[in-house]
């Protein structure tokens, strides 16, 4: 009766543990809010997210108006948007509903759509997991999905308003739609003549079309799903060939689900030109509608071929394929390099990919750290799917495999793809556990039944009545009394079963338990938000105190209108950056977190590594700066990046070379070292940041190197031989003396140590640094990075904002100096070197009312020469004398 009763609520009780997982991932994932809800909003995590609650409140103001092109970043052009408005929206119209109307108000409303969407993926975990195994499967993959740490993790926070956790819902919705069409048409008899048996199939793969369609709404890489059908059909197709059965419900699926798709995007629209899939262009109708025309010829080639030898039909589609390919390419190039090109960017990758996080390739250890235990069980589940259909292939479980195969690929190309593949950990890794369970679990309840004295751990003794009772009189025959024979239960558990059991859910505890305390970690961390006090105050601070552009930020623009007022600039620095300029200072930057406007000529990685300030200038002309920021980080930790992107081929190497050195005095083994040369510090962003863009010469010792190239030391790297500290005047001459001489394959050359391993160093060039004549310092944050080193030591802050601007000219030899003191109270003396008999000035000693003043006038060093520069003279570009 107590079984009975258990049947009775069972679904009752499956729907509670669900709403206990969903309750588990919304505390986790809302963690974050204790710390990042201020006064003024939220301090979005990362760097996308800033940009995403840029849109939902520019959405809110034009609900349900949404900006296909946006003016407020990338100037002088604008930027167009290539993700859709399905997530955007989703915020926007629940601010609307809940009356959220103030920055503050929108900000916390739309940082808990994240966690909201991570809450609705524990039951469509639960329904896909149910249907491609059982129930106990579908509640072990909500609870492991409530607890899986990673990027999807990170990415369902509080505070991360951004539209990656809406591509693992969206997929996976499909993913689940896509599975329930398999099985509703699979081995249902299909018939045009009876419409009846096509009915639910085409209901239900027309849910899966819609359920593509919002992920193709929410962003246009749901095509890569596009591509992981288009590869099952293809397996599936060759399975359904080798087992002798049809493949027509896959004609239907396909057909009815990409249909719909066609129809919805056609609807929707094309924003973009072209035929990038990667944006919102007509490729997607070609791409889905190619799809359904191979499925059909794979469907005419299976009925062409029946009967015939079963390698008849992957040999066929070989050549098929091989004749269509070279097709593509000759009839239809366009379309071939459509192909090509998206694949490549799926799975492909550069030098400067490697700058941006999240197009990193992932690594073992990677891998290892975030899904860790998962990692096993889900090769156990991709083992327990292929067992179990040895015999008779089940299409979705095929599914499953070549779904995860695929984004698994993604995910090893791109760190990104991470988020997508927690599903695939979740779900292959209850299919493990729920398989060892149901394979094991009699024994369990054997062996605990055996140390139990209730009634129902014992086995009742078995009656078993004889086959062919013997005949009366014959030989050997029995008595009828014995027709009935007492049998011995058989409750001996299997204890190498039992060991399996006990494995498999210790495992999967230890997986969920401690990718639940990584998620509390994580959200705990992630308290203190995405924007630290320096810039955050920078960013407020130019808000404030810069020219308005001259845009309405909320407005809507269409691109081939819009057209920037005179009086609208752009903002220079790096592109992680740029989205915090145009969300807190409402101001355009000339490059983004999408990595426009960088590479290229006028990019801003050429700008920060360029030597010359003259092409500076022409690239801040060209593209209409007048502002630039710098912080700590550009110049030291991540300096890499704009090397890397400004020239892929050698990257930070001109500017921070690596050498071998032995691990220590006297050892074999070496160690490959990063150094500073004198290139590093003559760059935009050292002269800039470190310098303040004065004249500044080598103060202290640097380091005599005598090495031997790459080549004839035979190595990776050149080889340090000998070094020796020396002031910088002794150390030219000795490089100078010893170059002269150099055997084959050596030299020397002046180096100073790696910020990381001697911080100071960055202030300490090799040789002079010229003073850049059109940058002044306006702004710059508190903190001083070299705060630990006491009174009297450097004190270099964290974020400076510069003006540019065309200075006045001053005619005269020699060095002019300016004191200057800035808004921290910092002094420091402005010098520059005159060229061709003058000087080019950037600060103003009068009329000028900004926080960085001069103390005193111009002042040409050893003349008693001194001027009064306005700040018209500035800004007309006069020459004062």
């Amino acid at each position: 009766m107590a079984q009975m009763d258990l049947k009775k609520y069972q679904p009752y009780i499956i729907i509670g543990v669900i709403v206990l997982f969903a309750l588990l991932t919304l505390w986790t994932r809302g963690i974050p809010s204790e710390g990042l809800v201020t006064a003024e909003g939220v301090n979005l995590l990362g760097n996308d997210p800033w940009y995403s609650l840029r849109q939902v409140e520019q959405s809110v103001a034009n609900f349900p108006g949404y900006a296909w092109f946006d003016h407020m970043t990338l100037y002088p052009t604008g930027d167009v948007v290539y993700w859709g408005p399905l997530f955007v929206q989703i915020a926007a119209a629940l601010c609307v509903l809940t009356g959220a109307a103030t920055r503050p108000e929108i900000m916390v409303v739309a940082s808990w759509v994240p966690p909201l969407m991570a809450v609705v993926m524990v039951p469509v975990t639960y329904l896909l997991a149910r249907k491609i195994a059982d129930w106990k499967t579908g509640l072990i993959a909500a609870g492991l999905i409530a607890v899986i740490g990673s990027n999807y993790a990170y990415r369902s926070l509080f505070g991360f308003v951004d539209h990656h956790i809406a591509e693992t819902l969206f997929s996976t919705i499909f993913a689940l739609a896509y599975v329930a069409a398999l099985l509703a048409a699979r081995d249902r008899p299909l018939s045009p003549k009876n419409l009846e048996t096509l009915k639910i199939p085409v209901m239900i793969a027309a849910l899966a079309g819609i359920a593509y369609l919002l992920g193709f709404f929410n962003m246009s890489t749901i095509v890569l799903f596009a591509l992981i059908v288009t590869t099952f059909t293809l397996v599936q197709f060759i399975l359904d060939s080798f087992q002798e059965r049809s493949s027509d419900y896959l004609v239907l699926v396909n057909a009815v689900v990409f249909g719909v798709v066609i129809v919805g995007a056609a609807a929707f629209g094309f924003p973009h030109p072209g035929l990038d899939l990667s944006r919102y262009t007509v490729g997607h109708v070609i791409v889905y509608s190619g799809l359904i025309a191979g499925t059909l010829a794979l469907y005419g080639l299976s009925v062409f071929l029946k009967g015939r030898p079963k390698y008849y039909f992957p040999a066929a589609l070989a050549g098929v394929a091989a004749v269509a390919v070279a097709g593509l390419y000759i009839a239809l190039p366009d379309i071939y390099n459509l192909l090509i090109a998206n694949l490549l960017a799926f799975f492909g990758g550069g030098a400067t990919s490697t700058t941006v996080q999240e197009a990193r390739p992932w690594s073992f250890d990677a891998a290892w750290m975030t899904f860790h235990w998962g990692l096993v069980l889900a090769a156990g589940g991709a083992a327990v799917l292929l067992w179990q259909n040895r015999e008779k292939v089940n299409p979705t479980h095929v599914f499953v495999l070549i779904w995860t195969g695929i984004i698994l690929a993604s995910t090893a190309a791109h760190v990104r793809y991470e988020y997508y593949l927690a599903a695939n950990i979740a779900l292959l890794s209850a299919v493990f556990a729920g398989a060892v369970i149901n394979a094991t679990w009699k024994d369990v309840a054997r062996l605990l039944g055996r140390g139990s004295d209730s009634k129902a751990s014992s086995s009742p003794v078995a009656t078993v009545k004889q086959e062919e009772p013997a005949r009366k009189g014959k030989k050997g025959g029995k008595s009828p009394d014995a027709r009935k024979t007492k049998v011995p239960p058989k409750n001996q558990p299997d204890y190498l079963k039992v060991g399996a059991f006990a494995a498999v859910i210790a495992v999967t505890l230890l997986f969920a338990g401690t990718s639940l305390m990584g998620n509390i970690a994580l959200g705990t961390n992630a308290k203190y938000g995405g924007i630290d006090s320096q810039w955050m105050g920078a960013l407020e601070w130019m808000g404030e105190n810069t020219p308005d552009p001259g845009v309405d930020y909320y407005a809507i623009y269409d691109k081939e209108t819009f057209a920037y007022p005179e009086e609208a600039y752009g903002v220079m620095s790096w592109w992680d950056y740029g989205h915090w300029i145009t969300f807190l200072s409402k101001r355009i930057p000339n490059n983004n977190p999408f990595q426009h406007g960088v590479a290229g000529p006028n990019g801003s990685a050429q700008y920060f590594v360029s030597t010359s300030e003259e092409v500076a200038n022409r690239i801040l002309d060209n593209i209409g700066t007048r502002y630039v920021i710098t912080d700590i980080q550009l110049d030291t930790s991540k300096f890499h990046a704009p090397a890397t992107w400004a020239d892929p081929e050698v990257g930070q190497e001109p500017f921070q070379p690596y050498f071998l050195l032995p691990v220590s005095a006297g050892s074999s083994d070496y160690q490959a070292v990063p150094f500073n040369n004198q290139e590093y510090y003559l760059t935009m962003v050292s002269r800039l940041h470190n310098f303040d863009g004065s004249m500044t010469d080598p103060t202290s010792q640097v380091i005599y190197a005598e090495y031997r190239d790459a080549e004839s030391a035979n190595t990776s790297l050149p080889v340090i031989t000998r070094t020796e500290q020396m002031n910088a005047t002794a150390g030219a001459a000795a490089v100078e003396a010893y170059n002269k001489n150099a055997p084959a394959g050596s030299g020397a050359t002046l180096l100073n140590m790696y910020y990381q391993y001697r911080g100071d160093s960055i202030l300490q060039p090799l040789e002079r640094v010229p003073a850049l004549q059109h940058y002044r310092l306006v702004h710059e944050t508190p903190q001083n990075i070299f705060s630990n080193v006491g009174e009297g030591g450097p004190d270099l802050k964290a974020v400076k904002i510069f003006e540019y601007v065309p200075g006045a000219t001053i005619r005269g030899e020699g060095i002019i100096e300016v004191p200057i003191v800035t808004n921290t109270g910092r002094e420091f003396t402005y010098r520059q070197e005159s060229v061709n008999g003058t000087f080019v000035v950037p600060y103003a000693t009068s009329g000028w009312s900004g926080e960085v003043k001069a103390t005193g006038p111009y002042r040409i060093a050893g003349t008693g020469q001194t001027f009064d520069v306005t700040e018209e003279d500035i800004l007309q570009g006069r020459t004062i004398n």
